[in-house]
């Protein structure tokens, strides 16, 4: 297509020239006294286009002779920047290869190219890019005060430049990950502060901060910011659970007295006073600092549909349950009985509901049940231990030697 549109370009040049240069009846006469020159016009138009030519060739070249030392200028700056370049390359290759001396070196010898170039001066990126390789290289090599020397010029080159708001970010990020490494969670946690909103919700960030809040032990911190990471899908269904607890438990268990216990129960999420381990391990703390009643009201809720929780959960709620049962009043009677009937055979739930007939003086039925406890495999050894403990008590109260030492044999063995 390109061919045929050049040949009718041509073609109509042709006829042009034709048309306009075909008769040479014209003459183009010069005078320059005492002289006459007489031209033909196609001879005279021939020789001015070669003059433009000729013309055009000379400008040409009387520019490439001045600016030869410009693009000689150019030549050195471009040989220099594809040096510069290559160095930073390289320092980024032996660090993702271990050698952080060498990338320490390369980064430097980068960093020193464009500081000998005020051509490359302007790239700030490159420069914060190259101290944060050679930063990243020295912490790799346990020297913090050079590390913290080339992370400070880092930061002061990204705010002195216009578009550096993103490697004063990454600079940032860096500075808080390599605080944790240093196990120091204040200055984290400080760094993590100061990074801009939107920055400070990113998964990595997140991240970095929920490590920081565990390391300072502050599990309410942890805790808000693992529902955080939660909510954005940074860990599994099932992780982001287990972690949650965990941190709801540690939260609790750092409770000195039923007041501030109260007060870390309050602070809780809904969904995590919903959950049955976590309400779970808040009632037995509580009863343990005698406020039983109160425990057992946190753990109202769950006896009422005992049955519909999962087998892990009724052991959990039961046994928390049984270490508050002193105390315990007649209408939590019609409870235990309905969670007996629905879920018959869990020694858990035998043992919870026994020790509350004990509370009650209810000696008959609560033996029974005590009994058909520690018969259950999947009953926790503590709590078999109690039961047999608890059986022991029952036969010394019934004046029958040989049954309790039975059962406080059974104790020590379980």
């Amino acid at each position: 297509m390109r061919a045929v549109i050049w040949l009718l370009l041509l073609a109509i040049v042709a006829v042009v020239g034709a048309g306009l240069l075909g008769s040479n009846d014209n003459l183009v006469t010069f005078y320059w006294a005492p002289w006459r020159l007489d031209l033909s016009f196609n001879l005279f138009l021939a020789g001015l286009v070669g003059f433009c030519f000729a013309l055009n060739a000379l400008f040409n070249a009387v520019s490439s002779l001045t600016g030869l030392p410009r693009r000689a200028r150019e030549w050195r700056v471009s040989r220099r920047d594809r040096l510069a370049q290559a160095a930073l390359r390289e320092a980024l290759a032996q660090y993702f290869g271990g050698r952080y001396s060498r990338a320490h070196k390369a980064a430097q010898r980068a960093i020193a190219i464009q500081t000998y170039t005020p051509e490359l001066q302007r790239d700030t990126e490159f420069a914060v890019l190259g101290h944060l390789l050679s930063a990243g290289s020295l912490h790799r090599l346990q020297d913090r005060v050079g590390r913290d020397r080339q992370l400070a010029q880092a930061l002061e080159l990204a705010r002195m430049a216009p578009a550096g708001r993103t490697a004063e970010e990454a600079a940032r990020l860096l500075a808080a990950e390599w605080a944790l490494d240093d196990r120091d969670a204040p200055r984290s946690l400080e760094l993590l502060a100061e990074l801009p909103p939107g920055v400070a919700r990113r998964t990595q960030a997140l991240r970095m901060k929920l490590q920081a809040a565990r390391l300072a032990a502050e599990p309410m911190e942890a805790l808000r910011t693992a529902r955080l990471l939660a909510k954005h899908q940074g860990f599994s269904p099932v992780a982001a659970q287990g972690l949650v607890r965990s941190l709801a438990a540690q939260a609790l268990a750092g409770a000195r007295d039923a007041d501030q216990l109260r007060r870390v129960w309050r602070e809780l999420d809904a969904g995590d006073r919903r959950d049955a381990q976590v309400a779970a391990q808040a009632a037995r703390l509580l009863a343990g600092l005698g406020a039983a009643e109160e425990a057992r009201g946190w753990l109202r809720p769950f006896w009422e549909r005992m049955s519909q929780l999962p087998r892990e959960d009724r052991d959990a709620i039961a046994l928390a349950l049984a270490d508050a049962a002193e105390g315990i009043g007649p209408e939590w009677l019609a409870r235990l009985e309905a969670a007996l009937q629905a879920c018959p055979g869990e020694g858990a739930i035998a043992f919870a509901v026994g020790r509350a007939l004990v509370a009650r003086q209810l000696w008959g039925k609560a033996r029974l049940l005590l009994e058909r406890s520690v018969d259950d495999p999947a009953l926790a050894a503590p709590a078999r231990r109690q039961a047999w403990l608890q059986l022991a008590a029952m036969a010394e109260h019934g004046e029958d030697a040989a049954r309790a030492a039975a059962c406080f044999r059974a104790a020590a063995l379980s």
